[in-house]
């Protein structure tokens, strides 16, 4: 009989011993893939903060990035306004600071009839897109450059679109900043008074002005131009 109780409790005891290493083991277990999953989430974390790949932001909404000497003439006024200010081209406002104060301030292009920069020796001339009739009309009253008064007028409607980085795909261009970048659109009036878009290459004139294919053709190559601004405009003085 008292060798019957030895053996029955020594099974008990391993039976404890086993059933304590086992739950212990569980513990173990549980605890190290809470400590892989917080790990996961802490190194996602500070990934989403902060990542030493990202440049910033190159450029500006705005037309020259600085207040430029300028005059204005306010919509239902006569008289000019002598301001230093500049255009946001993608909220389509004019950032100017009054005379009396440093305090920066913004106003819509509809309160605005002329604008006149006073920049790099040269006047530059901008008025809104509101009276212009245009084969397709740019949205809102957009500022736009006039580039050539007589006729075929020739404008320029300023504009930046926003390219977001691109660095995080895996054969993706690596490109590590934000940028506003240069987007204007230019304009040539037709026969109709008419403004149509233009690019500023050979096809798209002559498609323009299939009448002046010749002198086009002779006095304008979009490959060989240093400043296809200036190119046009004296072309279109040979109209």
């Amino acid at each position: 009989m008292r060798r019957y109780l030895i053996i029955m409790m020594s099974a008990l005891c391993f039976m404890t011993v086993n059933a304590q290493r086992s739950f212990g083991q569980q513990v173990s277990a549980t605890n190290e893939a809470n400590l892989k999953a917080l790990q996961t989430l802490a190194t996602y974390t500070t990934a989403v903060a902060y990542d030493p790949r990202y440049q910033g932001v190159k450029g500006t909404p705005r037309l020259f990035d600085t207040l430029v000497s300028s005059t204005i003439v306010i919509r239902g006024a006569e008289e000019y306004v002598n301001i230093e200010s500049d255009i946001n081209v993608v909220q389509n406002s004019l950032l100017f600071i009054k005379s009396s104060g440093g305090e920066l301030m913004e106003i819509k292009s509809d309160n605005i009839a002329e604008l006149v920069f006073h920049h790099d020796g040269k006047d530059l001339v901008f008025k809104t897109t509101d009276s212009i009739v245009f084969d397709k009309k740019p949205d809102g009253n957009r500022f736009y450059q006039v580039l050539n008064e007589s006729y075929p007028q020739f404008l320029k409607i300023p504009d930046k679109i926003f390219v977001k980085a691109d660095y995080e795909r895996a054969y993706g261009p690596d490109i590590r900043y934000d940028e506003f970048k240069p987007v204007s659109k230019y304009y040539i009036q037709g026969s109709d008074s008419v403004f149509y878009r233009v690019q500023l290459t050979r096809r798209s004139l002559r498609k323009l002005f299939p009448e002046k294919q010749q002198l086009i053709n002779e006095n304008f190559n979009e490959k060989l131009s240093v400043d296809p601004e200036a190119d046009v405009i004296a072309l279109l003085g040979k109209f």
